[in-house]
């Protein structure tokens, strides 16, 4: 047997070894794409009572702003039209609409993007390799995100988020605050993973979870564009409480019980030994 004819038995078998990973990368690629419909099993929004910071690692400065807002505020007509960050993706009741733009000679995916709903942003996750702005660069509501696989999941980072809110209570987001989303797909279920860190407002990393389910209905999910209008009598004055003067702030502890050191967000609250405190605080 010639060195030609040997060569060309041994290619074929690398051949279709390499056709056999790029459509398993493909595959995995487009797996995403879809209409997702929310699953709400779980409590995100945290709105129920005004002073709600359960789960939130905050530290003593986001706790004496986040107990300083007024939900009033959302009444002033330069603050209507203000959005929620980019982490609202899994906190809000909508669902997801992804779709995927593909390079039309190669075929592979440029960019993923995650439909806007009124008051959240699109988020295009870059997959092209691109490097994230300088942080001189222009903070956005969505951010600036970018994406790599590892395996079958699909893992995404951002950054450039303007100053926002943890959570509709108060609870406040630096523009220095990154975001980290997880995206695990089980047959029809998708479960996005939230890793947020911020250095000026939150002790530790917080960590959320929301499942979505493959939905055969499409999503249309950009709505009609804000439209401002007053709302209030509030005039010239913004709505806010001082220090110590938040008349809300047992609320939690008098309707469930909820200690206000977990109410207000304190990060040992977040641990199973803070449990063994509970049970003295019942004594």
């Amino acid at each position: 047997m010639g060195p030609n004819n040997l060569f060309d038995k041994m290619k074929w078998p690398a051949c279709a070894l390499l056709a056999l990973t790029l459509c398993q990368t493909a595959h995995a690629q487009a797996e995403l794409v879809g209409s997702w419909a929310a699953r709400n099993h779980e409590f995100l929004t945290g709105d129920g009572l005004p002073v709600d910071f359960t789960g939130i690692p905050l530290n003593d400065e986001a706790r004496a702003r986040a107990l300083s807002y007024s939900q009033s505020q959302l009444g002033m007509i330069e603050r209507q039209c203000q959005g929620w960050p980019a982490f609202y993706v899994v906190q809000g009741p909508f669902g997801l609409k992804i779709w995927s733009d593909t390079d039309p000679l190669k075929g592979n995916v440029i960019s993923y993007t995650i439909g806007g709903w009124e008051d959240r942003p699109p988020i295009v996750i870059w997959m092209d390799g691109r490097p994230h702005p300088s942080q001189y660069s222009e903070h956005k509501r969505a951010g600036f995100t970018t994406g790599t696989w590892e395996g079958n999941t699909l893992v995404a980072y951002t950054t450039h988020m303007k100053p926002g809110f943890l959570r509709k209570t108060g609870a406040p987001s630096s523009d220095q605050a990154t975001m980290t989303m997880r995206f695990y797909r089980h047959g029809d279920t998708l479960t996005v993973m939230v890793v947020i860190e911020d250095p000026i407002y939150l002790a530790e990393p917080w960590i959320l979870s929301r499942s979505f389910q493959l939905s055969a209905t499409p999503l249309t999910p950009i709505g009609p564009p804000c439209i401002t209008a007053s709302e209030s009598t509030l005039g010239e004055t913004v709505p806010h409480y001082l220090p110590e003067k938040n008349p809300f702030v047992d609320e939690m502890t008098t309707k469930y019980g909820v200690p206000r050191d977990a109410a207000i967000g304190k990060p040992e609250t977040l641990y199973p030994e803070y449990r063994k405190k509970m049970a003295q605080l019942k004594q």
